[in-house]
């Protein structure tokens, strides 16, 4: 396995391989690896001649000091489990590398971006955007692959990429859960021990929600959901949207063959969690 700090090397290395016709595979991370990261490895792997993964804490996607300053950072641990699961590349450039100026481009995704983790992130997904499509320009994969437990994220990429023009394919993989449900998350690691214990109930509210679409009326299933997480004295909900997944519009009313999705954000003290569920096919 290689490991690249410059981005320079590293696009030299990419033109080489894909003018000798192999396929890559990308999979852009901000570390502190957990195994829905390297489910993402595997299927790279599966699908592609060259599998590169990027570690890179993206400083302009955090609205919040704190929570930049609190990210973890498990990097000889990330580079252990990455060559074990073959991956081929890695690229764990510093900031300055991937902003050696002030960073001044603004995107325009319309609705996707101002919506549910929009709302409370401000810049958030711009910050994404950004990166994303920096990563893109030095990688130059055939395909990159994305978890669906940030589901909007995977939207606004999705967007990034039609409205950009960029010769990518985007890969949704599904979320990968802990035996109690919990979906993986590198910031997991930050709860307590009670936090953890009760941070399945975001996974079971999601659930009873799907039982009750389409059966019961928007506002009913929102009622329940928050309810039945906040019940928890270690959780409270952010936010709870039903929300159309090819547009991320509210749903009013269950359409047949139109797939909705649950999507919520919840606090567990200073951890903020975020999962999200389909509602239907």
């Amino acid at each position: 396995m290689k490991t690249f700090k410059k981005k320079k090397a590293l696009s030299r290395l990419a033109k080489k391989e894909k003018t000798a016709g192999k396929k890559i595979g990308f999979i852009p991370t901000m570390g502190a690896l957990h195994t829905g990261h390297i489910a993402l490895v595997n299927r790279a792997r599966a699908e592609n001649d060259l599998v590169v993964c990027s570690i890179f804490v993206n400083p302009i996607q955090f609205n919040k000091a704190e929570d930049l300053r609190a990210y973890p950072r498990t990097l000889v641990n990330d580079l252990t489990r990455l060559e074990q699961a073959g991956c081929d590349v890695v690229f764990c450039p510093e900031t300055e590398e991937i902003y050696p100026e002030p960073e001044t481009r603004a995107y325009d995704f319309g609705h996707l971006d101002k919506v549910m983790e929009g709302r409370f992130r401000k810049g958030h997904f711009n910050g994404v955007a950004t990166v994303v499509h920096k990563l893109f320009d030095i990688v130059q994969p055939h395909r990159a692959y994305f978890g669906e437990k940030d589901f909007q994220q995977l939207q606004v990429v999705r967007a990034l990429v039609k409205k950009e023009g960029l010769d990518v394919d985007i890969v949704a993989c599904g979320t990968v859960r802990e035996p109690d449900g919990l979906a993986l998350s590198s910031r997991n690691v930050r709860l307590t021990k009670f936090q953890r214990e009760e941070a399945p109930r975001i996974y079971q509210a999601l659930k009873m929600a799907k039982e009750m679409y389409p059966d019961h009326v928007m506002q009913a299933i929102r009622e329940k959901v928050i309810a039945c997480v906040n019940k928890s004295p270690e959780l409270k909900v952010e936010y709870f949207e039903i929300v159309w997944a090819d547009n991320l519009l509210p749903v009013n009313t269950p359409e047949p063959g139109r797939k909705a999705v649950a999507c919520i954000a919840a606090n567990a003290g200073p951890v903020r969690l975020i999962d999200n569920l389909a509602l239907n096919s």
